[in-house]
């Protein structure tokens, strides 16, 4: 046991496990995706009428032309890729239907052709994706189809994707009335109620629509987003909330009501299907159909809007959704499609994942390790440092600590105003910046006083330091004046959360180096501390053999991902946290985000240890500094949502969402950040790895348009 765990100290035993934990995660991974290998998937990629879609295509067993089956075309969100919709995919497949998962126009590795207007952006890829992934599927082999070619496809998807859904079955009934089939013969969306879907046809004629098809709706009690209540029906205490991050019940709301075909005021209940008239479905204010008669459902899960991603609830909902609607349609060589919504093993794949996800984590302290022992890569280690100087006393001890709470709670008291560039806030932060900058400037002037006072000596002393901390109050100034102009959505920066979370990362920067410049100047410089200790090393060689080294390893982390990718059919996810494969263009983008996410990992590099380092528990603490106020944002937000129905921050939807994945990625380039200085002496190699690696997790996991004009 005793070698055992010495080996593992070493860089080929770490070594050893990551690469183990990736190949076994990934393989068990993959074995769960494919129904222990009763199902095929594949990537296929094939033209729509708006571009290049891209998808997984799940094929049971002897399913195809000789034995046509029902399709469940399923697919993600805004933010996500067809990985995401794994939970349905699995759980279907395994039931024998054949299963698309999707990658939207402009996610993942899907394209729109045509050049997008920036104005423009929100009306293209959850409009069309979903139909013509609906056609392409109704023209091959394996799609079962009724004597009149009516086929037996399902579409389903998660909010924008459910947004895309629902317009799929309006525009299928549209092109019905012309070709005399339809294509789509069910459909139910999670996270997603009519608001988006009311840009191409109001509620009443949608539900017309839908006709005699079975729908239904995944309604989270919690969603961030939907499912809520119209102004009619708000209270007057209600209206006064400006946000939708609270609790609701979408079955008894009016949108909910009249989807289930219910009077006003008699809210339905969940899970039970209700036989509704449809409507007439008109055309220009002419009758085009009459009414028909379909079912339809609303399941309430008591989860937010990203939980329904890894839900055994809203995926025993879909089962028990398709299991209803496609009753009496399915293969007689589909044994498994009655198979109880109990029985699931998607979370297994999940699980597995994660197991690789933490090897991918773990491979690269190790790799460069080794990597440094190179002729010329070992060039990034510099001199040995001391640690800066810890605080002495008592008053230094306070000063200290109240500096750490600040520098851990101001990016998340920021992290609303900063992520919407609020007008009011930053309005409050420009004048806190000139004030600040005002006050370095009198400062700097009062050190050029003569007198042989205390005062006067210390004033004299930390002159250099004030001008230096009006400087970056200034710049700070400038950053909050011009926000509107700091990466600006357009052909170069091209994915609008990353634009939002680049300029909060370059505030929060500016931030970590004022407070660094002013304990050092004002604190620290007179217990003896250096500015080299702060590992801030200006040898070119070390420079540029810590670029190459992080180069390396990052290259040498990603091929591994497309080797597991090409084998096994997986890659490193935990829910919302994708280490995934990329396409040039996300390459391209991440190079015009990169450099600025430099900054802020070289800032948090330096000020993480020049704060821990040599601290008992010092990577608990760079941790906390890196991630504490963020994590504490999110357990405030969701907490009192839980317990009062409403959140925080009301108004805080998607920007809370996305911490979900940026919390846990802080929290690793924390350690990276004082494991490699460590190993360096300098901050330079753990900022270029975090800056690498983090901005390629970030583009690579999110929406790119690719075509902005």
């Amino acid at each position: 046991m005793a070698k055992s765990t010495s080996f593992l100290k070493k860089p080929l035993g770490m070594l050893s496990l990551s690469l183990a934990l990736i190949i076994v995660g990934s393989f068990l991974a993959g074995m769960f995706n494919t129904s222990f290998y009763d199902v095929k998937v594949k990537e296929v990629s094939f033209k729509g009428d708006h571009g290049t879609l891209d998808a997984l295509l799940y094929m049971p067993k002897g399913a195809g032309a000789n034995d046509p089956r029902p399709v469940i075309v399923t697919t993600h969100g805004y933010l996500n890729s067809k990985e995401m919709q794994d939970a349905p995919a699995i759980e279907m497949s395994r039931r024998g239907y054949i299963v698309l998962a999707l990658d939207m126009y402009d996610h993942g590795d899907s394209r729109w052709s045509a050049d997008i207007p920036v104005k423009d952006m929100f009306g293209t890829f959850w409009i069309y994706s979903q139909f013509d992934a609906a056609k392409y599927v109704y023209q091959q082999p394996y799609t079962k189809k009724d004597e009149k070619g009516n086929a037996y496809i399902a579409v389903s998807g998660h909010s924008m994707g459910g947004f895309s859904s629902l317009v799929a079955m309006y525009m299928d009934e549209m092109n019905a009335l012309k070709t005399g089939y339809r294509m789509i013969y069910a459909g139910i969306p999670a996270g997603a109620d009519f608001s988006y879907a009311a840009a191409i046809a109001p509620q009443d004629q949608m539900q017309a629509a839908f006709g005699s098809r079975t729908v239904g709706v995944i309604a989270g009690k919690y969603d961030e987003f939907f499912f809520n209540k119209s102004d009619a029906e708000k209270s007057a205490s209600e209206k006064k909330v400006k946000g939708t991050v609270t609790s609701k019940n979408f079955a008894s709301t009016a949108s909910g009501e009249a989807f289930l075909g219910l009077p006003s005021g008699q809210a339905g209940d969940s899970g039970k299907f209700y036989q509704v008239a449809s409507g007439d479905l008109k055309l220009e204010d002419k009758v085009v159909r009459p009414s028909q008669s379909g079912e339809r459902v609303i399941f309430t899960p008591n989860q937010t809007h990203p939980w329904n991603h890894i839900s055994p609830a809203a995926t025993a909902d879909l089962i028990s959704f398709y299991e209803h609607a496609f009753k009496g349609v399915t293969s007689p060589n589909q044994p498994n499609a009655d198979l109880g919504s109990g029985h699931q093993i998607w979370w297994l794949k999940e699980a597995f994942n994660a197991v690789a996800l933490v090897g991918f984590f773990l491979l690269f302290v190790p790799l460069i390790t080794l990597l440094l022992r190179a002729p010329f890569l070992r060039g990034a280690v510099t001199g040995p440092i001391s640690t800066v100087s810890a605080p002495a006393g008592g008053r230094q001890k306070t000063v200290y600590w109240l500096a750490v709470a600040f520098s851990t709670l101001i990016p998340a008291i920021l992290f609303p105003t900063l992520m919407d560039k609020s007008a009011h806030g930053l309005n409050v932060l420009k004048i806190i910046s000139l004030v600040l900058a005002g006050l370095g400037v009198l400062a700097f002037a009062a050190g050029f006083a003569r007198g042989k006072s205390r005062a006067s000596a210390w004033l004299a002393r930390t002159r250099i330091g004030s001008l230096i901390l009006a400087v970056v109050a200034f710049a700070m100034w400038l950053i909050f004046q011009y926000a509107e102009h700091l990466f600006p959505l357009g052909t170069f920066f091209n994915e609008p959360t990353t634009n939002q979370i680049v300029y909060w990362a370059l505030v929060s920067a500016a931030i970590m180096v004022f407070i660094t410049f002013a304990f050092h100047y004002f604190v620290k410089r007179d217990a003896g501390t250096k500015f080299s200790q702060y590992g801030i090393s200006l040898n070119p060689t070390a420079i540029a053999a810590s670029l190459c080294v992080a180069l390396l390893a990052a290259l040498g982390g990603y091929l591994l991902l497309f080797a597991v990718q090409a084998v096994f059919g997986t890659d490193f996810r935990l829910w919302v946290l994708a280490v995934r494969t990329f396409q040039m263009e996300h390459f391209v983008t991440a190079l015009r985000y990169m450099p600025f996410f430099l900054i802020y990992y070289f800032v948090g590099t330096m000020a993480l240890n020049a704060n821990t380092r040599g601290q008992r528990g010092g990577y608990f603490w760079a941790i906390v500094l890196n991630m504490g106020g963020l994590a504490l944002w999110l357990a405030c937000q969701y907490g009192k949502d839980f317990l009062t129905g409403m959140a925080l921050y009301p108004g805080q939807a998607l920007n809370g969402i996305l911490l979900f994945a940026l919390v846990p990625c802080l929290a690793v380039a924390a350690v990276y950040s004082r494991k490699l200085f460590e190993k360096t002496n300098n901050v330079w190699l753990g900022a270029f790895l975090n800056a690498i690696l983090f901005t390629m997790i970030s583009v690579a996991n999110t929406a790119l348009f690719w075509n902005l004009v």
